[in-house]
């Protein structure tokens, strides 16, 4: 089968949080036969910060940030048997959504892959003129990377047909142990780009900590926190890319997860960075949200924290060989139930499904 999947970039994680889960996915449905082409545009800098050249399992186009290539692109929907318009693409979204599944097939497959389910849905409860609430009704499915239960609910209460979220993962080929570096080393890292629903909690997970225990060194990667006042022992590296993600998490002694408000409020979300900081045998620290327990059990896979000094704590009492082995027991645990081969397979199976009953439907 045919995907066009339109998404914000395949290429890059610059900005784009959404990169790994992208590249786990689709990486592991072209294994299954699905011939993939995503479409991306040319916006916010991310070409000039690839991370990656276009695979081998999937045709990347990359298109300029105009309405005018924007419906040229939508075109090629009508060619596919799976069309998936993902959240946050960031350029003509509304456009996009509307046009590729209004010009998709009759029989083929329509979904909404939502990145960020917690901001779509605040969208949706504050807006009823929003193009959302017309599309959900005409989709196959509505696939998210987290939220559970509650996501689920809501957006089969606005119309979704049906809702299933397909959680991060780890493609254990990209995100594995590597040899500590030096420039990565410290007491405590942490990688995420600034974000206004996330800075009140890394204040209160990461510098609160820092400030807590002077003597510690902590180490912060992401773009944006050049001008954001810390602790002197909190040292700034800037945009980290993919490539040096492993060796980012095998260096310090512990690796911190913090979501933003709006994961943490609605649970069941962890971010790429869990699964990458357990594939790499890292000692993952993370604030605490519902559903941790599904992917990591507490205490012994990962150390979970109710606030700062919880996170301080942690630390405080952490020995190498402990970090060792609660890291070990954390890889062990995501490679035998949340890899994205098996991620995969369920969302194989939901398509298969899914087109057979569109065909079934043409026939009618």
């Amino acid at each position: 089968m045919k995907i066009a999947f339109y998404g914000s970039s395949l290429l890059s994680s610059y900005w784009n949080g959404a990169a790994t889960y992208y590249r786990g996915m689709l990486s592991e449905l072209a294994k299954r036969g699905y011939d993939v082409t995503f479409y991306e545009p040319d916006a916010f800098d991310r070409q000039s910060h690839r991370d990656i050249e276009p695979p081998e399992w999937a045709k990347v186009v990359v298109y300029p940030a105009t309405e005018s290539a924007v419906r040229k692109v939508m075109d090629c929907a009508a060619e596919a048997d799976v069309v998936v318009k993902a959240s946050g693409v960031g350029v003509f979204d509304d456009v996009l959504l509307e046009g590729v599944m209004a010009l998709a097939r009759p029989h083929a497959v329509k979904i909404f892959w939502d990145v960020d389910a917690p901001a779509t849905l605040a969208d949706l409860r504050a807006d009823p003129g929003l193009l959302m609430h017309r599309i959900l009704p005409q989709l196959d499915l509505v696939l998210t990377y987290g939220g559970g239960p509650p996501v689920i609910a809501a957006y089969e209460g606005f119309g979704a047909r049906i809702c299933r979220p397909i959680y991060n993962a780890l493609d254990p080929s990209t995100h594995h142990p590597a040899a500590p570096q030096a420039r990565f080393e410290g007491d405590l890292n942490f990688l995420a780009n600034r974000l206004p629903d996330r800075e009140t909690r890394v204040e209160r997970f990461f510098l609160e900590p820092a400030a807590r225990l002077p003597e510690r060194r902590f180490l912060i990667g992401g773009s944006g926190w050049d001008d954001k006042a810390m602790p002197p022992n909190v040292r700034r590296i800037g945009h980290v890319g993919t490539a040096d993600h492993n060796a980012f998490n095998a260096s310090p002694l512990a690796v911190l997860n913090v979501a933003r408000d709006s994961m943490a409020d609605v649970g069941f979300s962890p971010a790429t960075r869990v699964f990458e900081a357990a594939g790499a045998g890292a000692c993952l620290i993370t604030d605490a949200w519902d559903g941790v327990e599904l992917f990591l059990n507490p205490d012994e896979e990962v150390l979970v924290a109710r606030d700062g000094q919880d996170v301080a704590e942690h630390l405080a009492g952490l020995t190498p060989e402990r970090a060792r082995v609660i890291g070990e027991a954390a890889r062990q645990r995501i490679l035998s139930e949340h890899t994205y081969a098996r991620r995969a397979a369920e969302v194989d199976a939901l398509l298969r499904r899914e087109s057979a009953a569109g065909r079934e439907r043409s026939l009618a």
